[in-house]
């Protein structure tokens, strides 16, 4: 394939752009190379600027779980953009889409809607600390909950494959209150809290993680993360942001049958377009301003485009749940056939997923929290990614992403992703 375009556009970024892109990950850095520069997407597919037909198994990071460009979810755009693009006022829209989340999510009561994960996640760790009246908060490694400065102490997927887990302009002052776990390692967690007996104000976390790759909860241990903070007065906060509304209508509460205190939201909610919130029980929620004193506030919170592209999305999957079965048994159809090519081809692998979230990680041992996400074999990955971009699949440029599937995948698709990956697998060592 030729990139003689996005090569081009790129230079030209460079000049305007830090690093010619909005977010680190879309460089190529993990990966080298020159980012591709997308110039229009439907379906399953994406086309790049130098019209190139790529299967795409990014999908915006995970938001287009109808597929891209679904038309309930741009004729909802359209129709609203022809009444007005923003108004910074309240809207009917607002309420419907949030009685719709309300419905879906166990243990809500109530939703604010924001404009990113990251501010989604941001507010719902100063709603904790404002509740309970307590600075610390647990946060584990290589899950990233956005670039708010709480979060950015050995964060993953950006942060990670940028090479900065610790980012410059984080004080210490805000490090010293953001206590580093290891993810799937319960006694760790229980150690924290016990040399911080009632600082705690929260534990927040990825039910199911994405930004080391797709590493799913081991098993109980989301429950015994509940326990401990019943035990120590401490809110559970779940980062739904990449699966809420992915795995399940509810979530990963729904899909484990283990109840947060505070949920965030980002991705699917919004229909592709900028959109996060976070919800609780209406105790919790009532100490947000103007109920409550722990303010939060946002221009474009609730802007009417995004409410819009949201509830399309969410009725339809409100009104179709077999998405969910339908998506997770082609991930596992994936997952069966890129295990088998790599067998075949004597390839070290370890295949996670849950749902329709999917990462093969190029190791010979089980990958289950971020040390072992890193200590697969980068150069693998590098090779299988240029690979795979050459057979015209789209994989994430980052082995610290998991990739996303989409409804529009149909079995055909599927079997040229496998293929693809017959081919690839016999450069990898």
């Amino acid at each position: 394939m030729l990139y003689k375009r996005s090569s081009a556009l790129f230079q030209e970024a460079q000049q305007v752009i830090p690093g010619g892109v909005n977010s680190p990950v879309r460089a190529f850095k993990a990966v080298g190379g020159t980012p591709i520069f997308a110039e229009k997407a439907k379906g399953a597919y994406l086309y790049d600027a130098d019209g190139n037909k790529l299967l795409d198994y990014i999908n915006s990071w995970g938001p287009m779980i109808l597929g891209h460009a679904h038309p309930k979810v741009v004729d909802a755009v359209v129709e609203m953009a022809q009444k007005g693009t923003s108004f910074g006022m309240p809207t009917e829209i607002e309420t419907e889409i949030a009685a719709l989340a309300v419905s879906m999510v166990p243990n809500i009561e109530k939703i604010r809607f924001v404009n990113s994960g990251t501010e989604a996640c941001m507010s719902a760790v100063r709603l904790a600390r404002g509740f309970t009246g307590k600075d610390k908060i647990i946060k584990f490694a290589g899950c990233y909950h956005g670039h708010s400065d709480s979060f950015l102490i050995q964060a993953g997927s950006g942060a990670v494959t940028f090479g900065t887990p610790n980012s410059p302009g984080v004080t210490q002052g805000t490090a010293k209150d953001t206590l580093l776990a290891m993810y799937n390692d319960i006694n760790n967690v229980a150690k924290i809290i016990a040399e911080n007996k009632n600082e705690i104000a929260c534990i927040i976390i990825e039910p199911v993680a994405g930004n080391m790759g797709c590493i799913p909860p081991a098993e109980g241990f989301l429950q015994a993360l509940r326990k401990l903070c019943d035990d120590n007065n401490i809110l559970l906060v779940f980062d739904e942001v990449m699966t809420g509304f992915r795995l399940a209508k509810g979530g990963v509460q729904e899909l484990y049958g283990v109840d947060a205190d505070i949920v965030t939201f980002g991705k699917v909610i919004g229909g592709g377009l900028p959109v996060g919130a976070f919800a609780a029980r209406e105790e919790i929620m009532n100490h947000l301003a103007p109920l409550g004193p722990v303010y939060q506030a946002g221009t474009l919170s609730g802007n009417p485009l995004a409410m819009a592209a949201g509830l399309a999305m969410l009725t339809e999957l409100n009104q179709n749940a077999e998405i969910f079965d339908s998506l997770a048994q082609k991930t596992e159809y994936l997952h069966k056939g890129l295990s088998k090519v790599m067998i075949e081809n004597n390839v070290a692998h370890t295949i996670n997923r849950v749902g329709s979230m999917i990462s093969i990680h190029f190791s010979e041992t089980p990958v289950t929290d971020f040390e072992t996400a890193a200590n697969a074999n980068g150069e693998n990955f590098k090779t299988f990614f240029h690979g795979m971009l050459r057979e015209g699949i789209y994989i994430a440029p980052s082995a610290f992403e998991t990739w996303f599937l989409c409804d529009a995948l149909t079995y055909k698709d599927l079997d040229k992703t496998i293929d693809a990956a017959a081919t690839v697998a016999k450069q990898l060592k």
